[in-house]
C-alpha cells in the first residue's frame, strides 16, 4: 500500500471537517497535524481527536501509521505573546539619563 503524503492527510481532514486553518507535516507513515475548527467548540481534547479520526475513518487503520494532533477552536489559535527576551532592550545596555 502506498504511504500518504501529508497534502493527502491533509485532503482526507478537510473533506470531512470544516477548518479555519490546517496544516499537516510527516514523513508517509508518522503525521503531526495542527487543525484549527469551529466544530471543536465545547468539546474536550478527547473528543475533538474522536472527531478527526472519525472523519479519517479506516484510513487511520490501513494507511496512517500514527498521527499526532494540536486541535484547536479560533478562539484558542491566537499566537504566542512577546516574551521578555524579544522586548527592544538589549542586555547590557543600559538607557542613558540626562
Amino acid at each position: 500500500m502506498v504511504e500518504p503524503t501529508p497534502d493527502e492527510v491533509r485532503s482526507y481532514i478537510a473533506a470531512g471537517l470544516a477548518c479555519e486553518r490546517l496544516e499537516v507535516e510527516g514523513d508517509g507513515r508518522h503525521f503531526f497535524a495542527t487543525i484549527v475548527s469551529s466544530a471543536f467548540e465545547g468539546l474536550t481534547r478527547v473528543r475533538r481527536h474522536q472527531r478527526v479520526y472519525a472523519v479519517l475513518g479506516d484510513r487511520m487503520r490501513e494507511q496512517i501509521h500514527a498521527l499526532s494532533m494540536k486541535t484547536l477552536t479560533p478562539a484558542e489559535d491566537v499566537p504566542a505573546a512577546p516574551s521578555a527576551s524579544d522586548s527592544t532592550t538589549r542586555p547590557g545596555v543600559r538607557p542613558s539619563h540626562h
